[in-house]
């Protein structure tokens, strides 16, 4: 077998910084339009606002509630405030962000149609992510074996703290329309990775990511 010598191995390319984000924060990143100003409510150690100020030039602001992740969020030079989610936009004007963000935290609320009410609110528009747990292997780990499901995309069991509300594709586009709320467009990723699902998109995805904004009267 012939060789080269001290041949230089060539160097791997490098990771993108979009490919560093969770998969459903990165389809949010592609629904926010660059140089607007953009609020992220839950937004963890601030990788998706870093990065949309990076990338997209937004003017991004955070509220996160644990300690650990606003420090993480000040060492990316990032402005964000300490603060419970369902308490945070009380001091924000109508209007003051083109988007409003809230990713993987709606089963966690309280009361997510005041929340949502009041992130379009001082939002134009409401980005939102969750896990579905209307998943064919949710539906049938319930089935057969008469247990509450862990999402696919959520590994969380039901007596973890913080404790969740599960709810399916289909029941979150049931609340939007009882209160007043207009999905525009719609994301639909299984583990991981996006797909097309058609009329079965319930039974597919395992995590949907929806744009919301004000129904028209």
């Amino acid at each position: 077998m012939n060789t080269t010598p001290n041949q230089p191995i060539a160097a791997p390319a490098p990771e993108s910084p979009a490919a560093r984000l969770r998969p459903d924060l990165r389809a949010i990143a592609e629904l926010v339009d660059p140089a607007t100003r953009v609020l992220d409510i839950g937004c963890g150690d601030g990788a998706l606002l870093e990065h949309l100020r990076d990338r997209k030039q937004v003017r991004g602001r955070g509220i996160e509630l644990t300690e650990a992740g606003v420090l993480a969020c000040v060492r990316r030079g990032l402005s964000v405030r300490q603060g419970n989610v369902q308490e945070g936009l009380a001091d924000y004007p109508d209007l003051s962000f083109d988007s409003v963000i809230l990713s993987q935290t709606l089963p966690f609320l309280d009361d997510p149609a005041m929340v949502l009410g009041e992130m379009l609110r001082v939002g134009r528009t409401a980005i939102v992510s969750f896990s579905n747990w209307g998943h064919w292997r949710c539906r049938l780990e319930l089935l057969f074996t008469g247990r509450i499901p862990v999402a696919v995309d959520l590994p969380q069991q039901w007596y973890e703290s913080p404790r969740r509300q599960p709810f399916s594709v289909t029941d979150f586009a049931r609340f939007c329309r009882q209160v007043d709320i207009e999905i525009d467009r719609q994301v639909y990723m299984n583990r991981g990775v996006r797909i097309r699902t058609g009329r079965f998109k319930n039974l597919l995805s395992t995590t949907a990511v929806f744009t919301l904004h004000r129904r028209s009267r």
